[in-house]
């Protein structure tokens, strides 16, 4: 194999930082009193003086937004400045009303933090260099009129919603690491409740600087500015293939150019769109119009006081209190809808009686297995974990089923009806009672000769059939365990009467 043809970090090293937009879950946008919600509203119908960028409107500060910026701070464990200022960003741009975006440059409200996050090679950390503040901009049409022209239309619904932009130091070194990164921060978010983080709906939105340099080199090369990756997936496919551009360009002698390139889903493969801008380009300057902010012990001590348990911490917990494996406590702890399952259901087993017998692993089980399957339905929402304890508790006294609960918990999630009703409307209370048995058993032998034969030629796999047998007869009511000894007890003694 030559140098050309092997793997691109054989030769290379790829560094890469992440920048992360996400719109921050607030009643009113960054500093009007519009409505957020954008999204669904007719085109220009959430707008004021403030945020069409009107002469004379003057901006006020959103605190809910603030305090959203200075909790995931604290969940970063970064430093929270004494004093931040407002900046305002220049830049002409059609979606820009003002010709300036009001942000945070030189004293960003939260910074010097870090991120620990799993992958197949194991944890990686990376450094957070500033998580700050800005308002969005206005949203570009490109469209077709009535008469055949293309028209750019403009729609300043989402101009001064509050967006919080994380930026990391350039610590991944891989495509995957970089896909990891931005699916922890995102559940970090979710779970503090700072936004929805939905790549799909634009809530998120994630930029890689990538740059690559000989392997062992401490300088950097040439950084490269990847936009529009709509989802996870686009993220690891857009780094891995920016990897290996920019190492064939350099096998081949080519200068690279400081650019911006976008990702086409489609070709798999980024473009260019323009050339990098330096922060110099911006012209920042303070924001006249809005005073420094402060925020003090008593204000940061509050918001750290309503801060949840992260996501990692909650993971570690389920592994060592409830012996969970490293993969089930991830599982669960991704999903916030599984962990307020999980999480109920085990303080329903504690406080409901009758639940002797169930152990944190059978409900991590149905959780990650039941509530995720019936969660992609969209009815999940519905599952009370009281309900699944009881439905556990049945289980483990062998009063129900595990086939028969599975229907129980999705008729539970579908209708909300409880599953002692549930239990009783399909009537699958298990027979456990050896004489309520024995005439399925009988029958089962007797219609089934050759299975009887080839159990007492030693052929084992005849008994789970004849069990199979039973356990159809009675709908699956049939206590398995109390079957399979009244057969062998048939069995062993003799042909059938």
């Amino acid at each position: 194999m030559t140098l050309v043809e092997a793997p691109a970090e054989t030769r290379y090293e790829a560094v890469i930082g992440i920048e992360v937009h996400v719109r921050l879950k607030t009643a009113s946008k960054m500093f009007c009193d519009c409505a957020t919600d954008v999204d669904d509203a007719a085109p220009n119908s959430r707008t004021c003086p403030v945020c069409l960028g009107l002469p004379g409107s003057l901006p006020v500060a959103n605190r809910s937004a603030v305090e959203h910026v200075l909790a995931t701070g604290l969940a970063l464990d970064a430093e929270i400045v004494p004093a931040t200022r407002w900046d305002r960003k220049n830049y002409f741009y059609p979606d820009l009303p003002k010709g300036y975006q009001i942000s945070q440059y030189a004293l960003p409200l939260t910074r010097n933090g870090s991120l620990t996050f799993e992958t197949a090679d194991g944890p990686v950390t990376v450094g957070i260099t500033r998580a700050h503040l800005e308002e969005d901009t206005a949203r570009l049409i490109h469209d077709t009129a009535a008469d055949g022209r293309r028209v750019s239309l403009v729609d300043f619904n989402r101009s001064g919603l509050p967006l919080m932009e994380i930026v990391t130091e350039p610590d991944l070194r891989t495509a995957e690491q970089a896909r990891r990164y931005a699916e922890e921060l995102r559940l970090l978010l979710r779970t503090i409740g700072a936004s929805d983080a939905e790549m799909e709906n634009g809530q998120m939105r994630v930029e890689a600087n990538v740059s690559l340099r000989p392997v062992g080199a401490a300088e950097f090369g040439t950084r490269v500015e990847v936009k529009n990756m709509n989802s996870f997936r686009s993220v690891e496919r857009a780094i891995d293939y920016e990897i290996e551009r920019q190492a064939r360009l350099l096998d081949g002698g080519e200068a690279l150019e400081q650019e911006t390139r976008s990702w086409d889903e489609t070709r798999s493969r980024t473009f260019r769109t323009r050339s990098k801008e330096y922060s110099e380009d911006y012209r920042y300057f303070p924001e006249p119009d809005l005073p420094p902010l402060r925020p003090d012990d008593t204000w940061l001590e509050a918001i750290r006081a309503r801060l949840p348990e992260l996501p990692a911490a909650r993971r570690a917990r389920y592994r060592e209190a409830f012996g969970l494996s490293p993969y089930d406590a991830g599982v669960i702890v991704a999903d916030l809808g599984a962990t307020a399952l999980f999480e109920g259901t085990i303080t329903a087993v504690r406080e409901i009686g009758g639940t002797n017998g169930v152990e944190a692993k059978a409900v991590a089980n149905w959780v990650t297995g039941e509530f995720l399957r019936l969660a992609k339905s969209g009815e999940a929402g519905r599952a009370d974990p009281r309900e699944l304890a009881d439905l556990l508790a049945r289980i483990a006294d062998g009063s129900l089923s595990r086939t028969n609960a599975k229907q129980v918990f999705e008729a539970h999630i579908s209708s909300g009806t409880s599953t002692a009703r549930l239990v009783e409307d399909f009537r699958f209370a298990q027979i456990s009672d050896r004489e309520a048995l024995a005439a399925a058993v009988a029958t089962a032998l007797e219609e089934n000769p050759q299975a009887v034969a080839d159990y007492r030629a030693g052929k084992g796999q005849a008994l789970g059939f004849l069990v199979g047998q039973v356990m159809r007869a009675t709908r699956g009511q049939a206590k398995a365990d109390t079957v399979r000894e009244l057969l062998v007890e048939r069995l062993d003694d003799g042909p059938p009467a």
